[in-house]
């Protein structure tokens, strides 16, 4: 990709502060270099520095680390400046100092003058700053369709139900939701910040996502937010990481074909220690192998003898394995031991697990997890677990879900509607990155013809 003077496009990459966003973000960095543009990344030192060794040999000159300054406040040190560690009391002072590098950030893209800017969703003010200098900007989302579509249609279409019944909240989803949204708009003061992001991206939107999963969602959010809505693909990252990770693949291949449910609630989500009382007591109801990656927040550490019944411990040393902090997921779930995947259907783990052709056994957290963890059950490859209206699930309701998937009949069309859609995204893949990169060109090359 070259402009006229036959240096490459530059694009100036600008994720949210959180591994969900800046892993996303990454990958989508490496497609376009590997389409010949040139990526500048800004985020903090802590998340470069959290990237340094993804970033393979062949990307050295086309991916630069770009270091945003957060201010800095006395309770909130440079290794706070990511979502994946601050205690959860301290993020409003993250996400206040963020919001205060905006001045940072114009330095930075002053300096560096890309072609154009992708931006996400907690920062419209980029988006600004990038528009006031001529230089197009793009957002890309990491959340996907089906969930941005929903939210759209409710905020703004006041009168009618959305057009798909498969997608719903709960009573008491709805409550968080709506309080999240409260809270959003009583530190923003402007209405329309809650799409700001949306309204302020130039002619498309990039999305993580694929048509095989999400098309006629994909389709409605284009209708609705009038901008074209491109998938940018699954995005999967694959770690380089090898840290305890030879002893999980060992142990996993020592097990039967389809028989091991992995665990594993993303980067950023606690359990309950009553939530993970009742996953304990759904894995002794049944008869399965499973992988349980258990992560508590930065400065605690949990002691599993502790949190865990004695009976679940037993059972473990037989038929499974707990992972403290952090696994492989991509790796795991490419392994044919793996049959089903506990999820709370983040973004990131929903399109991975229908990647890797592994149906999940949903249960959601917050945010768009609902949603997506719906979406998966429309697709014929989830099973929810029920809750009752606090959003409780208890043990032998897990234990029916995991039943669902591994165990009875049910189970082989899951597997089955799984492996069509894992084919149907590959197969796509290539062609996203095409249209994304002949996209960008064309918005970079008419701003700059709007300019000249």
């Amino acid at each position: 990709m070259e402009m006229k003077n036959g240096n490459k496009l530059s694009i100036l990459m600008f994720p949210w502060i959180a591994h969900g966003h800046v892993f996303p973000y990454l990958q989508l960095s490496k497609n376009l270099a590997n389409k010949n543009f040139h990526v500048y990344f800004c985020s903090t030192a802590i998340n470069l520095d959290s990237i340094k060794n993804s970033i393979q040999q062949q990307y050295s000159d086309s991916i630069q680390l770009v270091e945003l300054r957060l201010p800095s406040f006395p309770d909130l040190p440079p290794h706070f400046h990511t979502t994946k560690n601050v205690p959860p009391n301290l993020m409003p002072t993250l996400s206040k100092a963020f919001q205060m590098s905006i001045s940072s950030f114009t330095d930075i893209i002053t300096h560096l003058k890309p072609d154009s800017l992708i931006y996400d969703v907690f920062q419209p003010w980029a988006a600004e700053i990038a528009s006031s200098m001529n230089i197009p900007a793009i957002h890309f989302a990491t959340t996907g369709a089906a969930a941005y579509s929903f939210f759209y249609h409710n905020f703004f279409v006041k009168d009618s139900a959305f057009p798909y019944p498969a997608m719903y909240l709960q009573d008491f989803e709805r409550r968080a939701v709506q309080a999240t949204i409260a809270r959003i708009e009583r530190d923003e003061k402007d209405k329309n910040s809650l799409f700001g992001h949306f309204e302020l991206s130039y002619d498309i939107i990039l999305m993580k996502t694929c048509r095989g999963i999400e098309g006629k969602y994909v389709d409605y959010l284009s209708a609705l937010c009038k901008k074209n809505v491109l998938p940018a693909g699954p995005l999967i990252t694959q770690s380089n990481k090898d840290e305890n990770c030879s002893e999980i693949m060992e142990w996993l291949s020592s097990k039967p074909e389809l028989s091991t449910v992995f665990i594993s609630f993303g980067s950023e989500n606690y359990l309950s220690k009553d939530q993970m009382e009742e996953i304990a007591k759904g894995l002794e109801l049944c008869n399965v192998n499973f992988i349980w990656v258990v992560r508590s927040p930065l400065g605690k550490t949990m002691n599993i003898e502790e949190a865990m019944p004695k009976v679940f411990l037993d059972i473990v040393k037989k038929r499974g394995m707990i992972v403290q902090g952090w696994a492989p997921q991509a790796k795991i779930l490419a392994h044919n031991s793996v049959g089903a995947f506990v999820s709370h259907c983040g973004m990131s783990s929903t399109i991975e697990s229908s990647y890797f052709g592994v149906p999940v056994i949903a249960i959601p957290l917050k945010l768009d997890q609902p949603l997506n963890a719906r979406l998966l059950v429309e697709a014929g490859v989830g099973v929810e677990v029920a809750r009752d209206e606090d959003g409780n699930f208890r043990g032998d309701e897990f234990a029916d879900a995991i039943n669902k998937v591994i165990a009875e009949p049910s189970g082989e069309k899951l597997r089955l509607r799984a492996k069509e859609l894992s084919e149907k995204m590959k197969h796509e893949e290539e062609e996203y990155m095409d249209q994304a990169a002949e996209q960008l060109l064309q918005d970079t090359r008419s701003k700059s013809s709007d300019h000249h």
